[in-house]
């Protein structure tokens, strides 16, 4: 992927014109302030395999005093390799810096964090096919991957 690849305004078309999946962004926080070099590989994967596109991706470290500093891509995992480098200059201007601020007052000192807005790629076809129909989203949510091993430990119990 290339940052031309990124969402542009350029053609201001309208969401039914532009066959989009659901938006949505994540922070995620590195408490040693060093990023996982295993996982960046399974994020270019992701977005290789079409599933996601990148809109947005920012990684920031938070020094011990509070100050904020961005990180360049290019080598932001420390193993050596750009494997990241692909999305630099990824922007769709949906993050902002009072965006990057917000997630930096989330996460704590020492620590590094990834913010990350992308498009479920995945998804595109069939919400443009629902907008064009007239369907609306009406509610939207996420279950945390804790209340779902929860609820599963829990039917395993009974059943068991």
């Amino acid at each position: 992927m290339t940052s031309g690849d990124t969402l542009t305004p350029t053609a201001r078309m309208s969401a039914d014109e532009l066959e989009l999946g659901p938006i949505d962004y994540v922070v995620i926080e590195f408490p040693d302030g060093r990023v996982p070099s295993g996982a960046m590989p399974l994020l270019v994967e992701l977005v290789e395999r079409d599933t996601i596109r990148i809109l947005d991706l920012v990684f920031v470290r938070k020094d011990k005093d509070g100050t904020l500093a961005r990180l360049a891509l290019a080598d932001v995992d420390g193993d050596g390799r750009l494997g990241l480098a692909v999305f630099d200059g990824a922007s769709s201007g949906l993050l902002d810096q009072d965006d990057i601020d917000e997630a930096g007052n989330a996460i704590e000192p020492g620590s590094a964090a990834a913010v990350l807005v992308y498009e479920n790629h995945w998804a595109g076809p069939f919400a443009t096919a629902l907008r064009r129909s007239g369907a609306q989203l009406v509610s939207s949510g996420r279950i945390p991957i804790t209340e779902l091993v929860a609820a599963l430990d829990s039917a395993d119990e009974t059943t068991t």
